[in-house]
């Protein structure tokens, strides 16, 4: 007698689980077509054959029409987690048969919060080279949730980033590494700095924002709220560490941000930190992992020493208090 799970044992194919990972992946059915080198009623037959087989909705069409996807249900959730053990699997079996395989690249693919990247990493990467020195590392920054959405679908092997809504921490784990406080910096020599400012004052110039729908954002939005404050309308708003660090220094612009992007231009005296107290905005930083990802030496190495130089960072810290 055969049930549900052995029709689909027997029927499932490789088509169809790629499909999958690639509609996981691009969000987008036109997108997901192309990749695969189908028309995209090709793709839509494929995704309805699958959810035919496994018995449930995989996929969240798009209000804005079927091309688009919002993601995942549970159910597809699931089912990618498998479907992308069962095609790394079939990758490195590849791998290990072809001609000069030994000779492959490693490749590590990280993702990064802007906000987080530039503090975090660099020392722990740079290590990392000297111990792996073919290793291709390939690092990508962006916001939280599309991080999340990349390292689910198999395209990131790890994150450092924050913790996120339950729903889309479904198949991750999280380890925190530290916290870090919200900053309120402006250029050296800025009319506010040496002083005590209080919030109104700050209000008064020109502000740099993280964009609607990170934490950053959300934490300077509950700050100034606490305070009986709000954001006025004329704000610059970005992501771009760069184009923030550059607007301040050549104005009197100030800048909400998390304590560690600004960390380095802070230590070399280039911006300063307003005397402001911003307790109680501490936000946690960590590593993000897919919990059913096969760890590779490169990462257990990278994540090894992210443990280290977070460690001494805190011990740093405290020493200095």
């Amino acid at each position: 007698m055969t049930g549900p799970s052995d029709d689909f044992i027997r029927a499932v194919q490789l088509r169809h689980l790629r499909c999958l990972v690639a509609v996981a992946q691009e969000r987008h059915l036109a997108r997901a077509a192309e990749r695969l080198a189908l028309s995209q009623p090709a793709v839509s037959k494929t995704l309805a054959e699958l959810e035919a087989l496994s018995g449930a909705r995989l996929v969240e069409r798009g209000t804005a029409g079927r091309r688009g996807i919002q993601g995942l249900t549970a159910s597809g959730e699931q089912l990618l987690a498998h479907a992308l053990r069962v095609l790394e699997a079939l990758d490195a079996s590849a791998l290990a048969l072809a001609p000069g395989s030994g000779d492959r690249v490693e490749r590590l693919r990280i993702g990064a919060l802007p906000s987080v990247a530039p503090s975090l990493l660099p020392a722990a990467l740079a290590a990392l080279r000297e111990r792996l020195p073919s290793l291709q590392v390939q690092l990508q920054t962006g916001d939280n949730a599309r991080l999340l959405d990349a390292l689910r679908a198999g395209e990131l092997d790890l994150v450092a980033g924050r913790m996120s809504d339950p729903k889309l921490m479904a198949g991750l784990t999280f380890e925190l590494l530290y916290t870090e406080p919200l900053a309120i910096v402006a250029r050296a020599g800025h009319p506010l700095a040496g002083g005590s400012p209080s919030a109104q004052d700050v209000l008064r110039h020109p502000l740099v924002i993280y964009g609607e729908g990170t934490s950053p954002r959300h934490n300077t939005e509950s700050f100034l709220s606490g305070l009986g404050l709000r954001l006025p309308a004329h704000v610059t708003q970005t992501l771009d560490l760069s184009v923030a660090r550059a607007l301040l220094i050549r104005s009197d612009a100030i800048w909400f941000t998390p304590l560690g992007a600004a960390r380095d231009d802070l230590d070399r005296g280039l911006l300063v930190r307003l005397a402001i107290d911003t307790a109680g905005t501490e936000e946690p930083v960590g590593l993000l992992l897919r919990s059913d990802a096969e760890a590779s030496s490169a990462r257990q190495a990278l994540v090894a020493l992210l443990r280290q130089g977070s460690a001494e960072r805190t011990q740093s810290r405290v020493a200095r208090r």
